[in-house]
């Protein structure tokens, strides 16, 4: 990338102050731009998501790796957890989805707890043999008492579609019949999965993102205060793909010391990231120490206080570009973390050098987060979401440790404890958010005359945005 003005080149700036200039371009399609990131970890476009208990869990690492992207595991779940978790993640099926399943003799009340734990609306009912014998959705639960049972209230009237079938015919079967959700049925009768019509769409824009023996990607976060040593061999052979080393300050010597060790495990080919850093010095250092995916930012995360509490962090976008040259010189590679929150950032990240872009409290508001789906006193849907580095976070991290020892460290805080992430119209699953960046970043590669992301680097021309300017890009009716 360039800058637009050459004497803004040594200016200290994040998303909101730049802009990328539109350049000559030959593409006849937006669907001509190829996503694929150019670290080669086998994602198949440049959506990370991050580490937080509240963001990412076995729902959310299923439906973003179908969609080609990645989700990062907790480092504060128990090794059987995450082996649980991995094992069920490489089991799903690459095109049809999974249903919210329950039986007959369960209640309306047990139904409405969890049918919004996918975004389908609708749950599977099956039989001991797991053969559907129904279909329920929210509507079927109006006028009738909570302890009815689903036999009594749900639709036996069903249209089903073999496994056989391509995506395109399960989406003309949807439009004929005029259903929301399609069952997927097995040669024996067993139920396969579901698929919607955006689902059946999906299937045809994307690619799972898979490793070699053709499996969901899987990836987990390890602490620098662990205990690598056991933890990695540990994860390495419940069948997770990609360690990441995780610090709120990751130029220091103990995550130094912790990309050695897991080097040694590793051995030189498997990819290995480590973060958080900001500094040319940083990434220079942890790439010599063996890290080959370096994690960028300090400070700019939407549950983040770390920058008013200490002061500490530097602009997005510089960060990004900074750390994105160093590690391309030493063939290495930069995931930006923090302050995207519109599809234009993710665009803005990918010209400054970085191969993928991480994301948290932009998809914790979600049918696939961890959380359970709360209603407000207007009957709005929210869940729960908070920082890694907040006294909630720190709780849990240390529920191993005596109390004196945990009420200590609660005294640094430095994330927020508990925010409310409303359902927010559009955006309400995991798989319309992807939609949305997919679809700003392809854009952005017709206008930047671009038909892969390394292209999109190379031809950026970046400018900066005065206040006014910025806001006159924004549409009037509309609040991002």
């Amino acid at each position: 990338m360039r800058f637009l003005h050459p004497e803004d080149e040594h200016k200290e700036l994040t998303y909101d102050d730049v802009f990328l200039m539109p350049n000559y371009s030959d593409a006849t399609s937006r669907m001509d731009a190829d996503l694929t990131p150019v670290d080669g970890l086998g994602t198949t476009i440049p959506v990370i998501v991050a580490n937080m208990t509240a963001v990412a869990g076995k729902r959310m690492a299923e439906t973003v790796a179908r969609r080609g992207g990645l989700v990062v595991l907790p480092q504060d779940m128990s090794l059987e957890r995450i082996g649980e978790i991995v094992a069920y993640v490489k089991s799903r099926h690459p095109i049809f989805e999974t249903p919210v399943v329950l039986q007959e003799d369960q209640s309306l009340q047990t139904a409405l707890n969890i049918i919004y734990k996918r975004s389908h609306g609708a749950a599977m009912i099956v039989s001991d043999d797991n053969k559907p014998v129904g279909i329920f959705t929210e509507k079927d639960a109006l006028e009738r008492d909570r302890f009815t049972q689903l036999r009594e209230a749900m639709s036996r009237d069903m249209i089903t579609m073999p496994d056989t079938a391509s995506p395109e015919q399960i989406f003309a079967a949807i439009k004929e019949r005029r259903v929301t959700v399609m069952p997927i049925i097995k040669d024996n009768g067993e139920l396969a999965g579901v698929l919607t019509a955006n689902g059946a769409l999906r299937a045809t824009m994307y690619k799972p993102a898979r490793n070699i023996r053709g499996e969901f990607l899987t990836a987990v976060a390890v602490g620098v205060n662990q205990d690598i040593e056991h933890n990695i061999p540990a994860l390495l052979s419940q069948g997770v793909d990609i360690i990441v080393l995780d610090t709120a300050h990751g130029h220091q010597k103990k995550m130094i010391n912790a990309v050695r060790a897991a080097r040694a495990i590793l051995g030189p080919h498997r990819p290995l990231a480590a973060g958080n850093v900001v500094s040319e010095e940083a990434t220079r250092d942890l790439i010599v120490a063996g890290a080959n995916i370096i994690k960028v930012g300090v400070g700019p995360g939407a549950m983040c206080i770390t920058r008013m509490m200490t002061g500490m962090g530097r602009p997005q976008f510089s960060a990004v570009r900074a750390c994105a040259r160093v590690a391309r010189s030493m063939g290495a590679h930069v995931w930006a973390d923090g302050n995207i929150k519109q599809p234009r950032d993710v665009a803005l990240a990918i010209a400054a050098g970085a191969s993928s872009a991480f994301f948290g409290s932009w998809f914790a508001g979600t049918y696939e987060s961890p959380a359970d789906i709360q209603r407000d006193e207007h009957g709005r849907l929210y869940k729960e979401n908070f920082g890694m580095a907040s006294t909630r976070a720190v709780t849990a991290r240390t529920r191993g440790e005596d109390a004196f020892n945990t009420a200590r460290k609660q005294f640094f805080e430095e994330g927020i404890s508990g925010s409310k992430m409303y359902l927010k119209r559009g955006e309400e699953s995991a798989e319309d958010i992807i939609d949305k960046i997919t679809a700003g970043l392809r854009s952005a590669c017709t206008y930047a005359g671009a038909r892969t992301l390394e292209a999109f680097h190379q031809n950026a021309v970046v400018g900066i945005n005065t206040t006014a300017s910025f806001l006159e890009g924004k549409p009037w009716t509309e609040s991002w």
